[in-house]
């Protein structure tokens, strides 16, 4: 499977931020498919002296239609999320999106109420620092 166009500079950025990545890309069984999301990660957690643990699938929603991106990303990131509920409950699924496309695209009232509705955790990165600017778990 090709990684997305800014799969690098995420996995950096979630370096930067005190990630250990674990798997790249993360494999996940849903027989009878085979998945892979694009990054696993954890990051020791001191105050419960316990790991916290996400996946995260990033997209770079480049070309003419948002709209059209977000449909295959919001499909996509849901089959995802049913299919690791059921093999690891304890990891979060992150759909990870440029800053400008969050501020353009995803804080519309539509993809809004879908995102909430849907339970969609979020990680806005900054396409040119490779840091992450906003962290949303729906959990």
């Amino acid at each position: 499977m090709a990684k997305d166009f800014y799969h690098d500079l995420v996995k950096q950025a979630l370096v930067n931020d005190g990630w250990d990545i674990t798997h790249d890309p993360f494999p996940i069984r849903a027989e009878p498919h085979r998945l892979e999301i694009d990054i696993g990660a954890e990051k020791l957690i001191a105050a419960n002296k316990g790991k916290q643990k996400i996946a995260v699938e990033i997209k770079s929603f480049l070309g003419r239609s948002q709209l059209r991106k977000f449909y295959e990303a919001f499909g996509q990131f849901s089959f995802y999320q049913e299919a690791l509920l059921d093999i690891e409950p304890d990891r979060e699924l992150y759909l990870a999106v440029p800053s400008d496309t969050y501020k353009e695209f995803f804080l519309t009232p539509l993809p809004l109420k879908l995102i909430e509705k849907q339970r969609v955790s979020l990680i806005v990165f900054d396409r040119d620092s490779a840091n992450i600017e906003i962290w949303i778990s729906a959990r």
